[in-house]
């Protein structure tokens, strides 16, 4: 699983966007949700923080959330404390450097965009979802977005040509090439039915599609 450092790092937030087609859309879907789910005083689990700009956004829906942002990348995790102190979030939100596993906080909510896809299925999934559930309360709602396997034979072409037309140059798509056929472990939809299931989650509703991405919601059970 990448790690993000460096000039890695300090790219990725105009990078990701060149990417994933409807990357903003994702997380506005995401956003609205959690808005209409969540009450005043919720704390909110942010898998894979980042630079901190899930937080940033969702901070601006309401003043009284409180969030976990979570990293295995010590660089992204100092780009999001910078980025939260410039918009005065930093009192409400607790930083958790390195793996899930180990954290301990009850939250109301989960969110892990565009992370799993990273881990193989080979045990590291489950393991995800377990420590996600783990720190969730009981049906507390789940947002998951991530690489799928493709649909048609053509999925995958139509998402580089969408990506060419957001800005990936063609060294971009070569490395992205490579990526999608030996750095990233994509789900079906009844393979990640199962995971979801023997970690003790609902039935997932997908509430996002983008060509080779999709968004679910679920609850722990």
């Amino acid at each position: 699983m990448p790690h993000f450092q460096g000039d890695e790092a300090k790219r990725y937030d105009s990078n990701i966007i060149k990417l994933v087609p409807g990357y903003e859309l994702l997380h506005q879907l995401t956003a609205a949700q959690l808005v209409t789910l969540l009450p005043d005083e919720s704390t909110i689990l942010v898998i894979g923080a980042g630079t901190g700009k899930d937080i940033i956004e969702l901070a601006q829906h309401n003043d009284s959330w409180h969030f976990v942002a979570q990293d295995i990348s010590c660089d992204m995790l100092n780009i999001a404390k910078l980025q939260l102190a410039h918009h005065g979030l930093a009192s409400r939100v607790t930083f958790h450097y390195g793996a899930l596993s180990v954290l301990d906080t009850p939250v109301d909510a989960a969110i892990c965009l565009l992370v799993m896809h990273f881990l193989p299925d080979t045990g590291e999934k489950h393991a995800l979802l377990k420590s996600i559930h783990r720190n969730l309360q009981p049906k507390a709602p789940l947002f998951l977005a991530d690489l799928v396997s493709p649909e048609t034979q053509f999925e995958r072409e139509s998402q580089l040509l969408m990506c060419r037309s957001l800005g990936l140059t063609e060294v971009g798509e070569q490395r992205m090439r490579h990526n999608l056929n030996h750095e990233f472990y994509p789900l079906e939809r009844m393979r990640l039915a199962e995971l979801l299931d023997q970690a003790a989650f609902s039935s997932a509703n997908c509430y996002f599609k983008a060509l080779g991405f999709s968004g679910f919601a679920c609850r722990a059970l």
